[in-house]
């Protein structure tokens, strides 16, 4: 009779905070790992009402009765020694803050991350956006070996990802939070059995970083080509979302007031751009058209200032041109 093989239980330390680390912990402890602890962000004031928000990880761990630790700071006495405690093998960690030396070295087999990104490429907060801004075709997921910089540690396992054409930041967040998790099991495997070998970063010339989102990096420059103004739009939809200007006429003092606008889905024309790039044309199919270095793209979902998401037929059904500036900025 075949043996069946059996894999070693680790005793795991999770620490992440959104979503997408959920995933990759639900799936350690269905792999049959004992979590004995998570740590998260502390709860936060969130909504008009201000109340405490709880992380997605916490939710989870509190569904699941593991215990939570959420540490204002990580070099914090009593939550190392707290953390000590808990006797792990091993921590893993998703989309968290970067830890102290004295944390990821406490436990025997050390710390990995589960990164959203093929290292060394797109090492930063934002590698899922960052790679569909850049039009990339080939993204993927890496674990690797926390050390004293951030996601340069020696790499453990990788899978390549697809990014396809219709692809936007939600469906990879998606693919890449589902590959993941697979990627985490794996890897705590290999691990256990001592049959994974570490492999430094190699350090090349084009490496492409994945610095964290902020609202300048979200405004379309529409003097750009279409492709990179598609790419910019997708690899920020659904959020935070790639925003443009309007201006609002005031019809007594004739002052414009910019107003601004979502945009979350644009499809590429096969009309060459005539007009001034960020010219608004509604033509008869009840399209929203507008210039860019190169060809026209087409609006199909947006967002105007304090209205709700809809689709391009339903915007243009109560939207009124005199009523804005026929361009965007």
């Amino acid at each position: 009779m075949k043996k069946e093989h059996i894999m070693k239980k680790l005793r795991v330390v999770f620490m992440g905070t959104p979503e997408f680390a959920v995933a990759t912990l639900d799936a350690i402890r269905k792999a049959g790992h004992d979590v004995v602890a998570v740590v998260t962000t502390p709860d936060k004031p969130a909504g008009r009402g201000q109340h405490l928000r709880c992380s997605e990880v916490k939710n989870y761990a509190i569904a699941h009765q593991i215990p939570v630790l959420q540490p204002e700071k990580l070099k914090d006495e009593a939550f190392v020694e707290d953390l000590r405690d808990y006797y792990a093998d091993i921590f893993v960690v998703v989309a968290f803050r970067m830890l102290p030396k004295c944390v990821y070295q406490m436990p025997l087999l050390g710390t990995f991350n589960v990164h959203a990104s093929l290292l060394p490429q797109y090492r930063g907060a934002a590698p899922i956006q960052r790679a569909i801004m850049n039009g990339e075709t080939m993204t993927g997921v890496t674990t690797f070996l926390l050390d004293e910089h951030t996601d340069t540690g020696s790499i453990l396992l990788q899978k390549e990802v697809e990014i396809t054409k219709e692809d936007n930041a939600g469906t990879l967040h998606d693919k890449l939070m589902a590959i993941g998790a697979e990627l985490a099991v794996e890897t705590l495997r290999q691990l256990a059995e001592n049959t994974i070998h570490p492999v430094p970063q190699q350090m090349f010339d084009n490496l492409k970083p994945a610095p964290k989102i902020f609202k300048e990096d979200m405004l379309i420059r529409w003097d750009d080509t279409a492709e990179n103004i598609y790419n910019h739009v997708r690899g920020l939809s659904p959020y935070p979302a790639a925003f443009t200007r309007i201006g609002l006429k005031n019809p007594d003092t004739n002052n414009l007031q910019p107003c601004n606008l979502k945009i979350f889905d644009i499809k590429i024309t096969n009309n060459p751009s005539t007009q001034k790039p960020g010219k608004i044309t509604i033509n008869s199919y009840k399209e929203m058209l507008i210039s860019t270095k190169n060809c026209d793209i087409s609006v199909k979902i947006l967002q105007i200032e304090g209205k709700k998401r809809m689709n391009i037929e339903d915007f243009l059904a109560g939207f009124r041109l005199n009523c804005y500036t026929d361009y965007l900025f």
